[in-house]
């Protein structure tokens, strides 16, 4: 029988070429000894082989089995199966599947599960559904998980899903390996419901406190944006493994909530949870959105004194963790000290001089970038496209467009429209940045009609505000943000019937303005101020100062250069005081004289208070630094590093 058992040659795929001829003698030589008409031997060797990830020389060996004389049985073809999936052959897979009816093993239920997973591994699902169907017996637990995980993996979760339905009615039981292939297709939110569903299930079955199920649940609640769910199901995880943390504090920081990040960072910490690379990946995320520069240079401290010090992963997030808190210098020196640059690398240090208005800089590391043979995605070209916009350097940005399409394919998206309509926009371009819009391929969202807005507040073009409006509710018509932008536009229009229909459509879909806040870190310690605020203990001080602070700058000739001087006047009746000044008076209040000063303020600093900042950075003689909702801004004697464009 063995004789009539010849696979297509498998030296049409070129990828196996070369490991066979690679590999071959060395094949020979350890199958020199098997000299045996009998499986075993072969068998042990496939399994071993397959069991290490040596697919291509499992599926040689399956060959020179056959030239042996020796004959396949059900224990051999589950490796060589495997071996195919691993590779994606499934013509090879096929021609095994041949095999497997010639030689009696199709109603092996391991096999029959080896044939179910390498046709879904091969995205071929509807062989695996064939397969399937055409088992005698349709009652094994291992060939509905099978499936199931298979149309789960392929996208066709509703598919998995019927399948489960079926597999309960037919009484088959389900285990812990049913509920890990099926929990993954639950991962968005329109399926979340059926994923609650299957807790609850679990729940009621035992299988909950299955540590690899309760990971997948937080994993599922956590892509879904429950937080309040996962952190439910977490607190009720016994014995939590590092992979259990790790989610948890990912989950967290994939949804900015960076406070709750460094809350269970510090409980890992007083729980003596020895943190990985993983971790902290997540806490540096958290210390960049919220400019925890100490805690970050200590999370540094802590990657220099192990074995991960050269992780590349560990490094990006370093350069980012440092762009964002506004120590661009110290993002430069990391970034010079890796011996061996990612794309994810030069992304992360362009992105950091854009956000900080060195458009200059970032196109030229752009430049430097491709020099060096590193091909760019869309990613890096967001970066330099808002590092151009930021600069005023239009004719660049404009340049870096038509590259990124005729050079290298890459077919822009909204993000990088974005960033172009914003471009022209600062330059004062409006029409042509409506134009770009009109000439999009893709229908433009949210964020390009936005920017579009965004750029008629700077020119006060109401007439185009209200186009750009009229579209960007269409998309987002719970985004606060626009609603507050056109109301600024009709305030500096002095167009009051404006201002009220803006407040009007807002009561009527129950909108409210997101609060602004502003916060600083001193001594270890994250302050939050926010709009008005009067809760801080020294609020006494911190408004006795803001009331000398908004004085004419005459009257601080004799001031001390800290401001400490001007603390002993009465406070102001000051209403809806923006935060960045209260933090700024609480940073002067509490730093040493000549301390540099970076506030974090979460939406974009407003006209009035950049003219404020400038005018206290020339009083005070310092250096202060606000990272708003879109870049920093540096001020220094009575200028800011945006020149006013931002």
């Amino acid at each position: 029988m063995t004789k009539h058992l010849h696979l297509i040659p498998l030296h049409k795929n070129t990828k196996f070429l070369s490991l066979f001829h690679t590999n071959k003698s060395t094949i020979f030589t350890k199958a020199s000894s098997f000299t045996t008409s009998t499986a075993t031997p072969w068998n042990t060797h496939l399994r071993n082989l397959s069991k290490h990830g040596q697919y291509n020389e499992a599926l040689i060996i399956y060959r020179q089995m056959l030239q042996s004389g020796a004959t396949p049985n059900a224990f051999t073809f589950p490796f060589a199966l495997k071996s195919s999936a691993s590779l994606s052959l499934p013509i090879t897979g096929k021609q095994l599947h041949c095999h497997v009816i010639k030689l009696g093993c199709e109603s092996e239920p391991f096999v029959q599960t080896a044939l179910i997973s390498m046709y879904c591994r091969c995205k071929l699902t509807e062989f695996a559904q064939k397969v399937f169907d055409e088992m005698p017996q349709r009652n094994l637990t291992v060939c509905y998980n099978a499936l199931i995980s298979g149309y789960v993996q392929n996208g066709n979760f509703l598919n998995g899903f019927l399948l489960f339905s079926e597999m309960r009615l037919r009484g088959v039981l389900f285990n812990a390996v049913t509920v890990l292939g099926l929990v993954p297709g639950c991962t968005v939110p329109l399926y979340l419901w059926l994923g609650m569903s299957l807790h609850c299930l679990n729940v009621k079955c035992g299988l909950v406190n299955d540590l690899a199920i309760a990971n997948c649940l937080l994993t599922m609640y956590v892509r879904c944006a429950s937080m309040e769910l996962a952190r439910k199901l977490f607190d009720h995880i016994p014995g939590k493994g590092l992979i259990t943390w790790n989610a948890m504090i990912s989950g967290y920081a994939q949804n900015g909530l960076a406070g709750e990040v460094l809350g269970l960072y510090h409980e890992m910490e007083l729980l003596q949870v020895n943190p990985d690379a993983v971790t902290f990946v997540g806490v540096l995320s958290a210390c960049a959105n919220l400019g925890a520069q100490k805690i970050g240079f200590e999370v540094e401290e802590k990657i220099r004194s192990t074995c991960m010090r050269w992780n590349v992963f560990l490094k990006n997030a370093l350069i980012n963790m440092y762009a964002r808190c506004g120590n661009l210098a110290k993002a430069r020196i990391i970034f010079d000290e890796m011996p061996e640059k990612s794309l994810v690398s030069w992304t992360a240090i362009i992105g950091g001089y854009g956000i900080h208005g060195l458009g200059n800089i970032a196109v030229e590391l752009f430049d430097k970038m491709i020099e060096t043979g590193i091909q760019p995605d869309g990613t890096v070209f967001v970066s330099v496209l808002n590092a151009c916009s930021h600069a005023g350097l239009t004719e660049r940005g404009l340049n870096y467009l038509d590259l990124m399409k005729r050079e290298y394919g890459l077919k822009p998206c909204s993000e990088h429209y974005s960033c172009v309509v914003d471009l022209l926009g600062r330059a004062g371009q409006l029409e042509e940045a409506r134009k770009l819009i009109e000439l999009m391929e893709d229908e433009p969202d949210g964020a390009v009609w936005g920017a579009l807005l965004g750029a008629c507040k700077i020119h006060k073009n109401v007439e185009l505000a209200e186009l750009a409006f009229n579209k960007v509710v269409e998309l987002e018509p719970t985004n606060v943000g626009y609603y507050v932008l056109l109301s600024n536009i009709y305030t500096e229009a002095n167009n009051s019937q404006g201002i009220l229909r803006v407040r009007l459509m807002m009561r009527e879909r129950k909108l409210k303005k997101d609060p602004g806040y502003s916060y600083f870190e001193c001594k270890g310690k994250t302050y939050l101020f926010v709009a008005g605020d009067r809760s801080h203990p020294q609020t006494k001080e911190i408004y006795k100062l803001l009331n000398r602070l908004e004085d004419t700058e005459s009257e601080y000739e004799g001031a001390n250069r800290n401001g400490q001087e001007v603390i002993n006047h009465e406070p102001p009746n000051i209403i809806g005081v923006h935060s960045e000044r209260l933090a700024i008076a609480f940073a002067l209040l509490n730093t040493e004289i000549g301390a540099d000063i970076l506030v974090i303020k979460n939406l974009r600093i407003c006209n009035e208070c950049h003219s404020f900042v400038k005018r206290v950075s020339k009083i005070v003689d310092r250096l202060f630094v606000v990272r708003d909702a879109t870049r920093f801004h540096h001020f220094r004697n009575g200028t800011c590093s945006c020149n006013d464009y931002w």
